[in-house]
C-alpha cells in the first residue's frame, strides 16, 4: 500500500459509512428495489476491475442461449453515447463500449444493450418485438435499483476481497459485507492445480455462508491467435518476435502465457481509447511484427491496424472443479424463475 493511499484512511473511513448506510436503506426498504417478472442474473465484484467479469458473462450465454432468449445489459463503460442502445448493425465499440461490443461481435444469436439505468434498460428491452427470457447484468452488483433474482460474485485468486479494504485506501467499491448478498461466489483465475486445503482456507477467509455456494475457477486460453481473417496455432509462433500490447486492468497472466525474451510489451490503462497517436507509437514499436492482443482491446483496434499484424488471443472461464454443480444451479434458477415468471 503507498504512500498516498495511506494517508487517504479517514476518507475510506467515510466513504464504507456512506455505502453501509445506503445498502441499509435498500435492506429496509427505504430505498426502492425494483423487480421483474423474469430471470436477471447479476455478475459484478466488490473490487475495482479485474476480476474476470466478462468471460464469466460469456460462460453464461454458452450455457444459457441455446435453450432460452437472452439479453445483456451493461452501462457500457467510457462509451461515447446516452441512454439505452440495443446493439444492430450500426454499432461500434464506441457506441456500446468494448465488452458490449464483444458479446455483439461474438454472440449473434443474443441481444445486446446498453443503459447506465439498469432500471430503464430492462424495460426498454421488455418492450421489444422478440424480449428476452433472461437478462445478464454485467458488473451490477453495487446497482441496487434492480433487484436481481440471483447474483454472482467474482474474486481474484490474488487480490481476494477478504484481504482488502474499501476505496482510496484498497480496491473495494464497498465493505466487504456486500458479499453476503450474493447467492454464488468464484475465486477466478486460480491455479489449475490448486489444492482442497487450499481452497478450504480461502473459504475460511471469505466467511461464507450456509446459503452461499463457492467455485473456484480458472482462465482458459485458446490454443489459436486470431485476427479478422486468419489464426495460428500459439504453440507454432511462441518463439517468434511479437509485439504484446494489453489495456485491461490485470494483464500480467496475459503477458506470461505469450512472453519470451524477444518480445516487447505495451501497456496501457483498462478500457483505454487509442488515439491517432497511440496507434503511431503501436506501429513503429511492433516494427512490422504480429501485435497480439486481448479480445477487449482487439475491438477497440481493429480497423486502426493491418489485419495481416493485429491479432488477439481469446479466453474462456472454467472451473476447477464442480462444473456440472455450477451448471446445474444456474438452470435450476432460471427454469423454476421462468415457470413462476
Amino acid at each position: 500500500m503507498n504512500f498516498l493511499r495511506i494517508i487517504a484512511f479517514p476518507v475510506s473511513v467515510l466513504y464504507q459509512i456512506i455505502t453501509a448506510v445506503r445498502n441499509f436503506l435498500y435492506d429496509i426498504g427505504w430505498f426502492k428495489s425494483y423487480s421483474f417478472d423474469l430471470s436477471i442474473i447479476a455478475v459484478g465484484n466488490l473490487s475495482v476491475g479485474g476480476t474476470g467479469k466478462t468471460p464469466q458473462i460469456e460462460y453464461l450465454i454458452r450455457l444459457l442461449s441455446d435453450k432460452y432468449r437472452i439479453a445483456t445489459l451493461s452501462r457500457g463503460y467510457k462509451r461515447r453515447s446516452v441512454g439505452f442502445i440495443l446493439a444492430d448493425e450500426s454499432a461500434t465499440a464506441s457506441s456500446l463500449g468494448d465488452e458490449p461490443f464483444q458479446y455483439y461481435q461474438k454472440f449473434k444469436n443474443i441481444q445486446v444493450a446498453v443503459d447506465a439505468s439498469r432500471k430503464n434498460g430492462i424495460q426498454q428491452l421488455l418492450l421489444q418485438v422478440q424480449n428476452p427470457e433472461i437478462i445478464l447484468l454485467d458488473d451490477a452488483f453495487q446497482h441496487r435499483k434492480v433487484k436481481a433474482g440471483f447474483y454472482i460474485l467474482l474474486t481474484n485468486y490474488d487480490d481476494l476481497y477478504s484481504d482488502d479494504f474499501v476505496l482510496p485506501t484498497g480496491n473495494l467499491r464497498e465493505s466487504s459485507n456486500g458479499a453476503k448478498r450474493a447467492n454464488l461466489i468464484i475465486v477466478t483465475k486460480c491455479p489449475k492445480n490448486i489444492s482442497v486445503t487450499e481452497q478450504n482456507s480461502i473459504k475460511l477467509k471469505l466467511n461464507i455462508t450456509k446459503n452461499q455456494q463457492l467455485f473456484f475457477g480458472f482462465t482458459e486460453y485458446d490454443d489459436f491467435i486470431f485476427s479478422e481473417t486468419k489464426s495460428f496455432l500459439v504453440a507454432n509462433i511462441i518463439n517468434d518476435e511479437h509485439l504484446l500490447l494489453a489495456g485491461i486492468a490485470k494483464p500480467e497472466p496475459f503477458f506470461e502465457h505469450l512472453q519470451n525474451e524477444k518480445n516487447n510489451i505495451l501497456r496501457f490503462p483498462d478500457h483505454h481509447n487509442f488515439s491517432d497517436k497511440d496507434i503511431s507509437d503501436i506501429k513503429n514499436k511492433a516494427n512490422n511484427r504480429k501485435i497480439i492482443t486481448t479480445e477487449k482491446d482487439f475491438v477497440r483496434l481493429r480497423g486502426k491496424i493491418s489485419d495481416e499484424q493485429l491479432f488477439y488471443l481469446p479466453i474462456k472461464s472454467n472451473f476447477v472443479a464442480d462444473k456440472e454443480n455450477f451448471d446445474k444451479i444456474i438452470l435450476d434458477y432460471v427454469g423454476k424463475s421462468s415457470r413462476n415468471s
